[in-house]
Parts: structure tokens; C-alpha cells; sequence
């Protein structure tokens, strides 16, 4: 994986390119470590860090192709699973090549197929193809979204990046936030509205889509929809089409020229994953490695609650041993935790999922200390039904987001008559992404509404997670793939059936099938438990004392936020109900986001406009 950036502009000269090059270079050495490199001409100045993973002699970029009178130039972030076969077409056609990346691959597969070239690609990647003959910038974001890709077209120029900070860093952007921004954070937050990079001017390439840039215009196209059709397979098909489904797309991830690892929880999508991986490292004659996290005496603390019903580690060890891992289990300490909020707030570039980010950033940082490549189990929760709001119908039919179905937390902690459309907002949106549901003349209303929730969570909140698993990983230097995100997954999970997906009426049931006879019936049958979180007293003392110091203050935050309503979150904890976001965000986690809100618009000297 890698970091791209660049700004095509006539009107920027040569040295105004040269200067704004390697500060573009140095916002993204996090995530390219290994090396970086430079394409600059009259039009544009392209840049890219490079995190060496496959091909590491012959993937050197910016890549040029020549052929005949046309030039192009491409700097490409991600990886393709799809290669050999790719690669394998082209050679048909009379494309020879020089080294087994894949960056070589997409280049030359843009060449010969131009926009269409996307259709082509099963991968996660971001990628900007210059064409030097025709002054044409190509842009493409994958299929899912995994792989960020920000822009900002203004007065006839056009710069992208794989972060927000290298977008800003070209000068074509500002850190403004306007209206829209502030309700995008404080009431959508850390979730973003698909397309909007919540600052002014910064926007984001929507998953499938594509962007032609020319004569000062920019064209942006979708290239892959999600579409409602009729389900092929009877239960029995479908059960066994699923486990081939996930087992072939673990199996195109292992590809790897440097040391590979897994995440393991002892939940089902990371059991799966490491036992599939396990199985592939013993035909080599080699032994897999599993990391999972945990919290300095968080045994001690540790809640039982309906959305975290057990702790990971007994099964963890059941796990380990069942697949043969070498485990490593990594400790996180609180204060660290805490501390670790302010690299999370850079990492996203945004305020995030409070100590859910610190602690994979730490995470992310120890495993990197061995590994550069892991495969994690992100995803299979909202494509097939995971979350507990698919199955109480009380929530499943509340005309809302599920994971934050109330504003009035959020109202609470600004000033009254600061943002005071937020409802509105909120509902613009939902409404917004309901209206995208593909659907069949002859789904059931349970079936309908089955397809709304999917869309919600594939736009929301599994985006959301998406890009957390991204920023904070690469911002370590660690290349995380999530094998639950091949588009051919998602395409199936949507028209399957709720009956045959909610097998027997559990959570992510026909996966628990599918897989039921490769692992201990203790994880095939284990209750949902999401990505762990402190229990320990100390650290809600502890961001508790940041967030006094922070009302303290008079800032451009502090003149947002109500003291008293801030305050009552910390005297009152107990109280909040229902979660800020998602499952985990309550007291603490608020508490921690307005540490992440503080740090953003102080480190990014935030300007409100």
C-alpha cells in the first residue's frame, strides 16, 4: 500500500511545484515509509510514497508507459486480487512486462481499455493516471471504498491525495469548515456523508466511481452500483457458494513478498480468516502469527452488555490453538490509550471513533514492529446482518440511522442555537441513502427494509469503519486488508434472502453455516462481541481531565460547546442511554471524540467560515 497525491494546474508554475512537492511528500511518509518519488511538467506535479509490499525492486513509482506518441504516468496506491488474470488478458493483446506488480498491470491495462479499465480491477486501490499526450487525468476509487481518495477542484485546477493533509498541502484547499461541515462532525461524526470530505472545497470520490479531469472540467462516473436481482442458489447452493465465495477471496489476499500476519478477536470473520490463512502457511511449511488486543486490567472492569455480551480471550486461545497460531496478544495501557487520541486525530484527519482509533493506532504500531501485511474482518457484519439493529424490530424499523438514533446527545453538548437544524440534517441524509435501495417488485416489506439497512450500513457505517481501519493502520506503516470487502461478496449478500442469511435466526447465520464443520462449534456459535473496549475507571478520569482543561480555553470549539452539558456527561455517566455512534461510544468515548474535536481544530488551525 501507499500514499498519492497531486495538483494539475497550468497556472502554478514549475517552482511553485517544485516547493509544494515535498511538503504533498512528507503528509504522507506514514503511510508510504519505504521510498517516495516525484513526476512534475507544466500541467502537473504528481507524488507518491511508497509501502514496499510485492515487487519491491521493479513497483518503483510514479510508473510511465510509452507507446507509440502516448505517455502516461500513474501513481497507484493498493492492491489488486485479480492480477494474473488481468495481466493474462493484456498479454493476449501483445503487452509484454517487466516485473510481477500490479502496478504495472492497472497502468497498462489503462492504456488499453481507458475508463473501462476499472470494470476490469478486484481490489482495493486508488490510483491517478496522467495522460501526457492528451492532458488527461484519470482518477478511480475501488468498487467498495476502501481506499480513500480526496480532491478539490476550484478556478479551473484540480488536486487529489490520499488524505486530506495532502490535499491542503498543495494550496488549492484551505482547513475551512463551514455549515455543512460542523453539522457533518457533530452530528453525523465520525461517520461522513458519502463524497463530502467535511472540509470546504475537500471532497471525496464515492466507492465504484471514477473522475475524467480536462480543459479545466471534471467528469465523475459510477462504475459499479449495487442492483437488486433475483437470488440463484436454494439454501443448500447458497450455503456452499458463500464459503467459496470468502475462502477464494482470503486466498487472493495472501499474496505477499514480505512477512504476513492475521488480527483474530475468537470472533467468527476473524476465526475464519486465520484458519483459512493457517491452512495456506502450512502447505508452505511455515506457521501464521495472530494479534489480538486487549486493555491493561481490563478483566478487572469489564461489563457485560448487549452489545459487548463476553470477553475475546478464552477464544481467542481456542482459536489459536485450533488453527495453530503463533498468538501475540498486545496490552494497551490506559494513559497510553488517552495519550494515543492525538496521532488517531492526524492519522484520520478528522475527530474519530475516540479510543476505538487510539487503540488500533497502538494496535496497528506493536504489530508493525514484525509484520507489514495483516488481514482483519471488517465487513461481514453489515453485509450479512452482524449488528443487533437487524434483528430487534424495534429498531429495524425506526425510520433512522440505527447505530446513533438519537440527536439529542449531541444537541447537548453545543450551546442552544449553535447548528440547530441537526435533526434535519441528519434525516436529509438518511433519506438520502434510502432513496439509493435498489429493489425487486416482489421483495416483502421485511425484504425491502432488509435492503435499506443493508445500503445504510454499506454507506455508513461500514465506510465509517473502512476508513478507520486505513488511517490507522497506514499511518503506522502497516498494510491491513479486509478480505470480507470483495465486491462479488457484497453483490450476493445483498439478494440473499433474509430467511437463508438469518439461518435459523441467528446473526450472520448462513456464514456460521457455511463454515460450521472448520471450526470449533464455541466460535461458529459464539454471540456477536464487537471490537473491544476499556472498561478501566482510569481512563474515563483520565480523558475526563482533558476536557476540563479543554473548557478552560476560549477557542473557536469551546465558543461551540455548552459547559453544562459537557459537564453533566462527566458528573452524570451513568445517564447517557444510547450510544454517541455505533455500539461502544458512550460517556467516555464522547468525552474522548471532544479531545479528538479539540486536537483537529488546534493542530489544523481549523477556520471557521
Amino acid at each position: 500500500m501507499c500514499g498519492i497525491a497531486g495538483l494539475m494546474s497550468s497556472v502554478k508554475t514549475m517552482e511553485y511545484k517544485e516547493q509544494v512537492a515535498p511538503k504533498m511528500l512528507n503528509t504522507l511518509i506514514k503511510r508510504g515509509p519505504d521510498e517516495g518519488g516525484i513526476y512534475i511538467d507544466e500541467r502537473i506535479l504528481m507524488v507518491h510514497r511508497r509501502l514496499a509490499v510485492v515487487d519491491i525492486e521493479n513497483g518503483k513509482q510514479p510508473m510511465h508507459f510509452c507507446r507509440g506518441n502516448e505517455h502516461y504516468v500513474m501513481v497507484y496506491n493498493g492492491e489488486l486480487y485479480n492480477t494474473d488474470e488481468v495481466r493474462k488478458e493484456l498479454k493476449d493483446k501483445g503487452y509484454t512486462f517487466h516485473s510481477h506488480s500490479d502496478t504495472e498491470v492497472v497502468l497498462k491495462a489503462y492504456a488499453e481499455f481507458k475508463e473501462s479499465c476499472a470494470e476490469k480491477f478486484n481490489g482495493i486501490f486508488a490510483f491517478a493516471v496522467f495522460e501526457c499526450h492528451s492532458q488527461k487525468l484519470f482518477l478511480c476509487r475501488d468498487r467498495i471504498g476502501v481506499k480513500p481518495l480526496f480532491y478539490c477542484h476550484k478556478n479551473e485546477e484540480l488536486a487529489f491525495g490520499s488524505e486530506i493533509k495532502s490535499v491542503i498541502k498543495t494550496g488549492l484547499a484551505s482547513a475551512e469548515v463551514d455549515e455543512q461541515g460542523l453539522y457533518e462532525i457533530f452530528f453525523l461524526g465520525p461517520a461522513r456523508t458519502s463524497g463530502i470530505g467535511v472540509f470546504k472545497d475537500i471532497k471525496e470520490l464515492k466507492p465504484g466511481e471514477y473522475a475524467v479531469y480536462q480543459n479545466g472540467r471534471l467528469y465523475i462516473s459510477q462504475y459499479f452500483k449495487i442492483k437488486a436481482q433475483e437470488h440463484p442458489h436454494n439454501e443448500a447452493e447458497t450455503i456452499e457458494y458463500t464459503q467459496w465465495l470468502i475462502e477464494d477471496y482470503i486466498k487472493r489476499q495472501l499474496v505477499s513478498d514480505v512477512p504476513l500476519c492475521t488480527f483474530l478477536s475468537g470472533g467468527l470473520d476473524s476465526s475464519i480468516i486465520t484458519n483459512s490463512a493457517s491452512k495456506q502457511a502450512f502447505v508452505k511449511g511455515e506457521r501464521l502469527h495472530s494479534y489480538s488486543v486487549e486493555y491493561r486490567d481490563n478483566e478487572k472492569y469489564f461489563k457485560e452488555s448487549l452489545f459487548q455480551p463476553n470477553r475475546d480471550y478464552e477464544y481467542i486461545k481456542l482459536m489459536s490453538k485450533h488453527s495453530n497460531t503463533w498468538h501475540h496478544e498486545v496490552i494497551v495501557d490506559n494513559s497510553e490509550l488517552s495519550e494515543a487520541l492525538v496521532p488517531a486525530t492526524l492519522a484520520r484527519d478528522l475527530p474519530g471513533m475516540a479510543d476505538v482509533d487510539s487503540s488500533l493506532y497502538l494496535f496497528c504500531k506493536e504489530v508493525k514492529k514484525n509484520f507489514t501485511v495483516a488481514l482483519s474482518g471488517e465487513c461481514a457484519d453489515e453485509l450479512f446482518g452482524g449488528y443487533p439493529w437487524y434483528h430487534r424490530e424495534e429498531i429495524l424499523y425506526e425510520d433512522t440511522f440505527p447505530w446513533s438514533r438519537s440527536q439529542d446527545i449531541r444537541a447537548s453538548i453545543l450551546r442552544k442555537g449553535v447548528l440547530p437544524k441537526g435533526k434535519e440534517y441528519v434525516r436529509g441524509r438518511y433519506l438520502d441513502t434510502i432513496k439509493l435501495t435498489d429493489k425487486l417488485p416482489s421483495d416483502s416489506k421485511l425484504e425491502g427494509r432488509m435492503r435499506e439497512m443493508f445500503m445504510l450500513n454499506y454507506y455508513w457505517f461500514m465506510q465509517c469503519l473502512l476508513d478507520r481501519k486505513d488511517r490507522m493502520s497506514m499511518f503506522t506503516g502497516l498494510e491491513v486488508r479486509v478480505p470480507f470487502c470483495d465486491y462479488r461478496i457484497v453483490q450476493y449478500a445483498y439478494n440473499m434472502p433474509w430467511s437463508i442469511k438469518a439461518y435459523k435466526g441467528r446473526e450472520k447465520g448462513i456464514v456460521r453455516k457455511a463454515f460450521e464443520n472448520d471450526l470449533p462449534e464455541e466460535i461458529v456459535y459464539r454471540k456477536k462481541s464487537p471490537y473491544p473496549k476499556t472498561h478501566n475507571p482510569f481512563y474515563f478520569e483520565a480523558v475526563s481531565a482533558k476536557v476540563r482543561s479543554i473548557l478552560n480555553k476560549k477557542t473557536a470549539l469551546t465558543e461551540l460547546l455548552s459547559k453544562d452539558g459537557i459537564r453533566n456527561i462527566m458528573e452524570n455517566p451513568e445517564s447517557i442511554k444510547e450510544p454517541w455512534y455505533g455500539q461502544l461510544m458512550r460517556a467516555p468515548q464522547i468525552l474522548a471524540y471532544i479531545v479528538q474535536l479539540d486536537t483537529w481544530f488546534e493542530e489544523y488551525n481549523v477556520k471557521l467560515v
